[in-house]
């Protein structure tokens, strides 16, 4: 099966829901590189819909919100919620993960799996943003690497 996105770009696009979107999107763009592609700013200051890119990939950002029972928030709970758990958590790759650890924990962000030498190849850490979402970050690029090799 191949991509049917025109762009040739990522067509899976992980959506983020933050309590204060601003800061988020902020902060995501400070530490790890992001640049903003769209941000919907609300008459009532929450975030409806945010794109940030980051090479190939992107990922959507919102602000969290109540609903009638249809909004997508209805559906998915923040880490504080369901005890600082997640059920799944982006991977960004990156060209340096010491210098993206070094600024993630001048900033805020809570470090929870140590940088270390992945034996599948690369370097990489995982980390919780300001508001509990767990990243892990490092240089394995599986688009590179041939499988089945580090």
């Amino acid at each position: 099966m191949t991509s049917s996105v025109a762009s040739g770009k990522s067509s899976l696009i992980p959506c983020l829901r933050y309590r204060d979107a601003p800061a988020a999107i902020d902060w995501l763009c400070r530490n790890l590189g992001f640049e903003r592609h769209l941000v919907v700013q609300g008459a009532d200051g929450l975030i409806p819909h945010a794109q940030l890119v980051h090479g190939g990939g992107m990922i959507m950002v919102g602000s969290v919100r109540g609903g009638d029972g249809s909004d997508y928030g209805n559906f998915v709970r923040q880490p504080d919620e369901v005890g600082g758990f997640e059920t799944q958590t982006p991977y960004l790759v990156v060209h340096d993960a010491d210098e993206v650890y070094r600024r993630v924990l001048a900033d805020g962000g809570t470090i929870i799996m140590e940088i270390k030498d992945e034996e599948y190849g690369g370097r990489g850490f995982g980390f919780r943003d300001p508001e509990g979402r767990f990243w892990y970050v490092g240089t394995y690029d599986p688009w590179v690497t041939e499988p089945g090799t580090p």
